[in-house]
């Protein structure tokens, strides 16, 4: 596997975009990058082509908060409640699922292509069967309520690298990691330090665990999302990730710069595990880079966007990130 250099990280391509971008996945070995977001529609888009065009798949009834691969389908998740199976090389919808009775926040697939997971603010995680959309598991293990007697919500939801767990993160700092096959919870985590409340200006909550990431060799859990917030109304919180050898239970890290601020809404892995980026933003975009041997940031970098989601190719030499009104593409020398 080539090694790649995040101190050499550049933009060297940008796409504009009306809407706003919240989820994007590569389609392995291809130039082919599958996208939804606020203007309710798929998309995909050839970014090796002379004159790169988006072209619509279809369409769900409100926000595509989620997007995951198996094989030749895409499986879409909506604040409608609604997983889509799209067939993209027929580029033909499959089927729909009335999935959930909340906002569908997000939606994995293990890398086999045979397990999705979604998860949605009626704070349950559900497993379904990729080919057949016929639902395996329901996981019920967060707060419908946060300590405040607010409505919680289920943000994120990772696969291990291994197909054989399944994490989920909620807004008050509860990870959840379920075991597939059973359907049985394995270990509780506690991330507090991402959770907010603002008894006086606003009696609101804040926060939450955006984002989730299972480490190359499935032992490490990365949990990312916001310190504590000053000014609730402009993300004025620094952005945070935590690190747990999750089976033992134990926080291994703490990352939480006084440069960058706002929401880690995507985390992702170095596939050979030498550093993990966090990316996401406040009114700005930012990547961060993190490396677990030294405990320390390699290199924080600005986005032309508020960064909602990110997918490496094969040699991680190239980044995709994708957000408010743009999609961008990095790369990086070895």
């Amino acid at each position: 596997m080539a090694t790649t250099n995040p101190e050499t990280l550049k933009v060297v391509k940008e796409f504009s975009r009306r809407e706003v971008v919240f989820t994007a996945e590569r389609v392995p070995d291809t130039n082919r990058l599958v996208f939804g977001g606020s203007d309710f529609k798929i998309y995909d888009i050839d970014l090796a082509a002379d004159k790169p065009e988006a072209r619509e798949l279809g369409s769900h009834e409100s926000y595509v908060t989620g997007l995951a691969l198996a094989g030749v389908m895409a499986i879409s998740g909506s604040y409608d409640g609604r997983l889509i199976w799209w067939d993209l090389d027929a580029r033909a919808k499959v089927r729909t699922v009335e999935a959930h009775t909340k906002w569908i926040r997000g939606v994995a697939t293990t890398r086999d292509g045979k397990r999705v997971a979604s998860v949605a603010d009626d704070m349950v995680c559900r497993l379904w069967d990729a080919e057949t959309g016929s639902k395996i598991h329901e996981l019920r293990g967060h707060a419908e309520t946060t300590p405040h007697h607010f409505p919680s919500m289920l943000y994120a939801c990772a696969f291990s690298p291994d197909g054989r767990h399944v994490a989920t993160g909620d807004k008050v700092g509860r990870v959840v990691v379920w075991d597939v096959e059973s359907g049985q919870s394995t270990n509780t985590l506690e991330a507090p330090g991402m959770y907010t409340w603002d008894p006086v200006q606003r009696r609101h909550s804040i926060g939450g665990i955006r984002s989730l990431a299972f480490s190359p060799d499935g032992t490490r859990l990365a949990v990312g999302g916001i310190g504590k917030i000053n000014n609730i109304d402009h993300l004025d919180g620094k952005a945070r990730v935590e690190v747990f050898d999750w089976r033992k239970g134990e926080r291994t890290h703490e990352f939480s710069e006084d440069k960058v601020k706002g929401l880690v809404e995507r985390l992702e892995f170095h596939p050979a595990g030498d550093w993990l980026i966090a990316a996401g933003g406040d009114n700005a975009g930012f990547l961060m880079f993190l490396d677990l041997k030294t405990k320390a940031v390699l290199t924080q970098e600005k986005a032309p966007m508020h960064v909602h989601d990110t997918s490496f190719d094969e040699s991680s030499g190239t980044l995709i990130a994708a957000g408010h009104n743009k999609i961008a593409i990095f790369e990086m020398k070895g």
